[in-house]
């Protein structure tokens, strides 16, 4: 992985917490007389983010799905982690990366790669934005529904997620299919946005006990949804506390189908060409931790940028 000049994207270049555009309205279109979506904009990149490294499970799924594409990352490392923050910073920040993103980068699509941004904004970027393909996550109840034998389902998720309208209207549409243990997992994104092991150990012990008894005996939990889009990153350490039987499901996978899709009705898929292009990697918080994330995280290259 390269690194080139990041100084202009970090914490220091606007204080904490501004709008990333910064000098007129939060969310006001950018490039208004750009048409977005257009065919002729299938070589630009798409708007990948979210308030930390958490997004970068999202990333790898996109760029798997998708190789031919180019991707901007942009970590609001700053701010993190969105889901111990209210809901309306959430939008603020949503809109004005959103608006961001567009003008420096003009991109084709924007995937919120964080559930907590997704319940509180999602439905804002898109009446801003209305031409621009929109894709959001969150917590895979219906495909757990599907997959669970014993229709018992733990679900992780961060507070924010957990609390948020559209995720209790989600769980309440399939509370007559299955039994949902609920467990807000408050410190373990932060402690996962640090590399703190200790912690992370800690935390997943904590939560899985919390979640119940996993097993597939009918009143056991089968199937397990990871809920935040950090929590793909310590699979491991929660595998250790509920089996090698118990299904794992996160969203990265079925965000870059749908991201897929949306471009293909837009015609806005790239041509076949070089499946090697580096991400551009951008931070709000310090340079060194998403280089060192993406090193151990991504698994093709990215560069940082200013």
């Amino acid at each position: 992985m390269t690194a080139s000049l990041l100084g202009s994207r970090s914490s220091a270049a606007r204080p904490t917490g501004a709008p990333a555009n910064a000098g007129r309205p939060i969310g006001a279109p950018a490039n208004a007389d750009r048409p977005i979506g257009a065919p002729a904009n299938a070589d630009r990149p798409i708007g990948v983010f979210d308030s930390g490294v958490g997004g970068l499970s999202v990333l790898n799924a996109l760029r798997a799905e998708l190789p031919h594409e180019r991707f901007v990352y942009f970590a609001d490392a700053a701010n993190a982690p969105y889901g111990e923050r209210e809901d309306g910073f959430v939008a603020q920040r949503t809109l004005a990366i959103a608006a961001d993103l567009i003008e420096r980068h003009g991109i084709k699509a924007l995937v919120v790669a964080c559930n907590t941004a997704t319940a509180a904004a999602i439905h804002l970027v898109r009446a801003t934005y209305p031409d621009l393909p929109v894709v959001g996550v969150e917590p895979a109840l219906k495909p757990a529904v599907a997959l669970s034998s014993t229709r018992h389902i733990g679900v992780l998720a961060t507070r924010g997620t957990l609390d948020s309208q559209k995720f209790k209207k989600l769980r309440d549409t399939l509370a007559a299919q299955a039994t949902f243990s609920l467990v807000p997992c408050d410190g373990l994104a932060a402690a996962i946005e640090t590399s703190n092991a200790a912690r992370i150990t800690e935390l997943c012990a904590r939560y899985m006990h919390a979640a119940g008894r996993f097993g597939t005996a009918p009143d056991q939990i089968d199937t397990l949804v990871l809920g935040c889009t950090h929590y793909p990153f310590v699979a491991e350490e929660l595998r250790r506390h509920a089996g090698p039987i118990v299904r794992f499901i996160d969203t990265g996978a079925p965000v870059a189908q749908q991201t897929r899709r949306l471009l293909d009705a837009t015609h806005t898929l790239a041509g076949k060409g070089d499946d090697d292009i580096a991400t551009v990697l951008e931070t709000s918080g310090t340079p060194e931790a998403l280089a060192a994330a993406a090193s151990r995280w991504l698994h093709r290259p990215a560069a940082l940028a200013c």
